[in-house]
């Protein structure tokens, strides 16, 4: 397998060594091996960059010029479009994609998203009109003003990064912010590609900067806390984001958190394609590693035995068409690293301590390689108080729950901590349509229809998250509103 060159930070504008020259392993999933070396920040790097950024945003143009910082994004994009080949080395080799992946969230989903950020952009309102009052015997007029909130931290995750740092990165910097991207330890040359590419389109130093190290919480802890910085956008577990929003609360800072989800795919009992509809809803893709992957499947009880014979045969079917490296049509890989497998695994043990019904995978597969391989798993006689069908798992791991009516169906999905995404089969479209209005989640897929994509707001309900990504909302993130008042003459 190919060696990743090495990952450098990257700090007011210069590409570099960590303090001291520190650096930190990165570890394959497909290998178990080290697959490259990135520099490990220090405290006194993190320091730098937030120093930077913040400078850039206080005392450069870059928070009023617009012409200039949409020019520079696109050039970055036109760069990143030159890179694809790097990109899916980073994707496969650092993120563990399948080949088939690539093409989809990790690549491919990622650009076209970049491009729908800059489809929506023109229509951004910097100014709104309030009209004018008479109050105390004169009259004032009023007009909104709406600007960049000023430095962002964007802490991302290692499940797809380039998709994650493209929502953040390119959103504030059309916005006008300036950045700090802090990618996951397991995934630093995702977020190094974003210093190296901005230092090659002639980005202003301070701008964009890059910082990652083997501490996955030594850099963020520090820019959740600095009151320089002025606004946390991250993604990851429900845990750590509650942590930031804790920590966060000292100096008020406003947080973005696209968190954990456990949704619900329901198939009602008139769905046309039931067979399909149930088939489909094996987790298999990037090995289960979503946030918004419907990791519950709700089927009517009067086809729950239908269902099951379905799911056993399409897990069957799929036997081993995943975990090579070099297959083109495979989905599905390792998962990320041996603690998230041992993570799964345990979750496997549980489900069947629980009474739940194994009726497909439930092993690691070692003779799949040295890295992180776990099968294709799918538990039945599971019900909704389990915590296999409760916790976020992050594996290919499928909970399948009989409900008796649609209330019940609705009742399930909603008793949940989550509330991130979800699905609804029917051939009554408008029955399809009240269910989904009444479910409690941020996106809801209704008879396959793509809920998901780079020009329409992403993020959740109750523990899933604060704020929406992507689309016009995803950059609006990233402004203040400011009211101005004159005395008219």
């Amino acid at each position: 397998m190919t060696s990743l060159p090495d990952a450098k930070l990257f700090i007011d504008g210069e590409l570099r060594g960590a303090e001291g020259g520190k650096t930190f392993d990165v570890i394959g999933p497909w290998t178990g091996e080290t697959v490259g070396r990135a520099a490990d920040a220090s405290a006194a790097d993190v320091e730098a960059a937030i120093v930077a950024a913040r400078r850039a945003f206080d005392q450069t143009d870059w928070s009023t010029n617009i012409e200039k910082r949409v020019a520079l994004v696109k050039k970055l994009r036109a760069l990143f479009e030159a890179n694809k080949d790097r990109l899916s080395d980073l994707a496969r080799i650092e993120a563990g994609a399948a080949w088939g992946a690539v093409g989809r969230a990790h690549v491919d989903m990622a650009l076209e998203g970049w491009d729908d950020y800059l489809a929506v952009f023109p229509q951004v309102r910097w100014e709104k009109d309030h009209g004018s009052r008479i109050g105390y015997g004169f009259e004032t007029v009023r007009k909104a003003v709406y600007e960049p909130i000023g430095v962002v931290a964007a802490i991302t995750p290692w499940n797809v990064p380039l998709y994650v740092n493209v929502g953040k990165v390119v959103a504030a910097l059309l916005a006008g912010c300036t950045l700090i991207l802090k990618p996951a330890p397991d995934t630093p040359g995702m977020g190094a590609i974003f210093g190296e590419l901005a230092l090659e389109a002639g980005f202003p130093p301070g701008v964009i900067n890059v910082v990652f190290g083997a501490d996955p919480a030594l850099a963020g802890e520090m820019l959740v806390k600095d009151p320089r910085v002025d606004l946390i956008s991250f993604t990851g577990s429900t845990g750590v984001g509650k942590r930031i929003m804790e920590q966060g609360a000292a100096t008020l800072k406003r947080v973005f958190l696209e968190l954990g989800g456990k949704s619900a795919k329901i198939v009602l009992d008139d769905a046309p394609n039931f067979a399909m509809d149930v088939a489909t809803a094996m987790l298999v893709f990037h090995a289960g590693q979503g946030c918004a992957v419907h990791s519950r499947l709700l089927v009517p009880r009067s086809r729950y035995e239908e269902a099951k014979a379905i799911l056993k045969h399409s897990y069957a079917s799929f036997g081993e068409n995943w975990g090579v490296f070099d297959d083109p049509k495979h989905i599905m890989g390792p998962v990320i690293s041996k603690r998230q497998m041992e993570r799964v695994l345990s979750y496997i043990a549980l489900g069947q301590q629980e009474g739940a019904t194994l009726i497909a995978g439930g092993h690691a597969r070692p003779d799949k390689g040295g890295g992180f391989f776990i099968e294709p798993t799918c538990f039945a006689d599971v019900t909704n108080d389990m915590r296999i069908a409760q916790e976020e798992i992050f594996g290919p791991v499928l909970v399948v729950i009989p409900f008796e009516d649609d209330e019940d169906a609705i009742r399930i999905a909603n008793e949940s901590a989550y509330g991130l995404s979800g699905g609804v089969c029917s051939a009554d479209l408008d029955r399809a349509l009240r269910v989904a209005k009444r479910i409690r989640s941020g996106s809801i897929s209704v008879n396959g229809g793509m809920c998901i994509a780079g020009d329409v707001p992403f993020g959740g309900y109750k523990a899933s998250g604060i704020g929406r990504e992507w689309g016009l909302e995803g950059i609006e993130e990233f402004l203040e509103t400011k009211l101005i008042a004159w005395r008219a003459a």
